[in-house]
């Protein structure tokens, strides 16, 4: 760690005795440069009593992670069991092609409705807290969604849903992106695996689930009581010192005068657009690739469950898609991402190939996606603050991200009758990304707040 120099440190004797000043400029320290042993352990002072002191053990973080990690994959399962099953729901409710569209992508409303709210709960309020309530909420919303009489009802419980995961991905973001401070990449990228094992196995349960108690219904009641036990497990196994801790790591003052005093700047701002645009495309491409799949290439629903898995098993790249991200320059890896979406996005809906195919390209979106847009998007916007917004800035993705997302498959699908899959595909999975890579050429990564050295002010 470099240590700072006085501004008037040294004097050297002139040629006439007298001595002449010698002023050495100071660069502030970025929060990725500095130990973590000397980070103090003194937060805001609102937040003293929500900040145990002292840094758990490892085994005590390691537990902590994995339980959340696998709340973040029950997560994903409750989102991605809708998407095979919409056509049997769709059927038995009478959902129109852009009805369903919307139903399966609703959920996302709720989420963006709580991000920033979330955002600015998680700086105020125990995280821990946060996290249990939020997996509460949407477990309770998954349990409410087979007993719907009607469209209105079950979006109502869909975006009820979304509201928990909502709350939850902000309280994650911030808390495991924040005590993993010095490889911020790769430890969202590890939510990232989780969440792409939550996607790759869901829809085959939910499939199989369904099929043994025979109805559609069965999937989301197990999820939802699964849900349910895993907030008690969250309330007892994961440590205060590992959700709360992070706080204090963002604590520190005055080291970031080179970066924007706003948590909403050109940077922050220009990550969330273009993570609304690739989410719409990606989302677009999830809520209605198994109704493509069997309306247009004739594949039945349990091969198109195996092909919307393999987006998942693409997913589970997050680990890595992190870790290069915490190495190279975020920006250009963020734009090589999207634009191998947009090429993915022309080899889906244009060459529309066969199912092993489908499922390779399916494959690579999920690893592009989920395992290298989706981390590398949420490490960016919080290096794009100062530590003390970090959750602001996890509020503002998880916004932008999904409230993008929201409207993707109404999107879609009323795109499809008028221009068919091809056009569709080719303006919602195609164009939009390349739009977002656009978008994040404007960023300034100088400007993140684990820059190797920081502009002299």
């Amino acid at each position: 760690m470099s240590h700072p120099t006085p501004s008037s440190a040294g004097q050297a004797p002139g040629a006439a005795g007298s001595t002449v000043e010698h002023t050495v400029p100071t660069y502030p320290e970025p929060m990725d440069a500095i130990s973590i042993d000397a980070v103090p352990s003194s937060p805001a002072p609102s937040r003293v009593k929500d900040n145990p002191e002292g840094m758990p053990s490892k085994v005590v973080a390691a537990v902590s992670l994995g339980v959340l990690a696998l709340t973040f994959m029950l997560n994903a399962m409750d989102r991605q069991v809708f998407f095979p099953l919409l056509g049997t729901i769709s059927k038995e409710y009478g959902f129109s092609l852009q009805a369903g569209g919307l139903l399966a992508t609703i959920f996302t409303l709720g989420m963006a409705i709580a991000g920033i709210p979330a955002g600015f709960l998680v700086e105020r309020f125990s995280r821990k807290a946060v996290l249990v309530v939020s997996i509460v909420i949407y477990s309770l919303g998954t349990l409410a969604t087979p007993f719907a009489s009607s469209w209105g009802d079950m979006a109502v419980y869909r975006i009820i849903s979304g509201l928990g995961e909502g709350m939850q991905a902000a309280a994650l973001f911030a808390a495991v992106g924040a005590f993993f401070h010095l490889r911020r990449g790769l430890a969202l990228g590890i939510l990232g695996f989780a969440f792409g094992l939550g996607a790759t196995f869901g829809p085959a349960l939910g499939i199989m689930f369904a099929g043994q108690f025979g109805t559609w219904r069965a999937p989301f009641m197990i999820f939802g009581v699964l849900g349910l036990l895993l907030a008690v497990v969250v309330a007892f196994a994961v440590s205060r010192k590992f959700t709360e801790r992070a706080i204090s790591l963002t604590g520190v003052e005055g080291s970031y005068d080179y970066m924007p005093d706003s948590a909403y700047n050109r940077n922050s701002l220009a990550i969330a657009a273009a993570a609304g645009c690739g989410s719409i495309a990606l989302y677009g491409f999830l809520g209605l690739y198994p109704t493509f799949l069997t309306t247009q290439l004739g594949i039945s629903t349990g091969d198109s469950a195996v092909a919307l898995s393999f987006v998942g098993l693409g997913g589970l790249a997050g680990l890595l898609g992190g870790w290069i991200g915490d190495r190279i320059n975020q920006r250009t890896l963020l734009i090589v991402s999207l634009a191998v979406m947009a090429v993915l996005g022309v080899l889906i809906y244009q060459v529309q190939a066969p199912f092993a195919w489908q499922c390779v390209f399916a494959c690579l979106m999920g690893v592009f996606g989920t395992g290298v847009f989706f981390p590398n998007m949420n490490s960016a916007i919080q290096r794009a603050v100062r530590p003390h917004q970090v959750g602001r800035a996890a509020g503002l993705f998880v916004t932008c991200y999904y409230g993008s997302a929201a409207f993707s498959g109404l999107l879609f699908a009323a795109l499809v009758p008028s221009i068919g899959w091809q056009g569709a595909g080719l303006l919602q999975v195609t164009v939009l990304p390349l739009a977002a890579a656009a978008i994040m050429l404007i960023v300034r990564t100088p400007l993140f707040n684990n820059a190797v050295r920081a502009a002299s002010h």
